[in-house]
């Protein structure tokens, strides 16, 4: 029975509080669950303690028996120190459509300049030796 630390959705409409659970990962997202850990108001203002409450004994006794966070609880546990979430990778294709454009048109005339800039330099470097072998000769 693999055990997940993860979010349960209580209150009403529109007004989301999360309950974080230690449940089994094949049970519904609000229904049945082991134990509960602590709660979560996104509502609230980041800055107030009652934003996020976890019993951290049992989130620890938890993780040592192999329960697997969620990316949202794991992103709790990383503010209060208690795990170590690794880096996500952001791909290109999140970027909107019209940036991803001007950035790539911004990169190829780059490259235009850049390769102008390189043959402006070869052809002044092949008339400065065809230069010096007239004058040798």
């Amino acid at each position: 029975m693999p055990v997940v630390l993860r979010m349960a959705r209580a209150g009403t409409k529109k007004r989301p509080v999360y309950h974080i659970v230690a449940a089994d990962s094949r049970a519904p997202r609000d229904g049945r669950f082991i134990e509960r850990l602590g709660y979560f108001n996104p509502l609230l203002p980041k800055d107030k303690t009652e934003r996020l409450k976890l019993d951290m004994d049992k989130v620890k006794a938890w993780i040592a028996k192999g329960a697997q966070p969620s990316d949202r609880v794991m992103r709790f546990l990383d503010a209060a120190g208690v795990a170590k979430r690794e880096k996500r990778n952001n791909p290109e294709k999140a970027i909107p459509r019209k940036e991803r454009k001007a950035k790539r048109e911004e990169a190829t005339k780059a490259a235009e300049t850049a390769k102008a800039d390189a043959k402006t330099k070869a052809d002044a470097k092949v008339r400065e030796d065809a230069a010096a072998a007239k004058a040798a000769s």
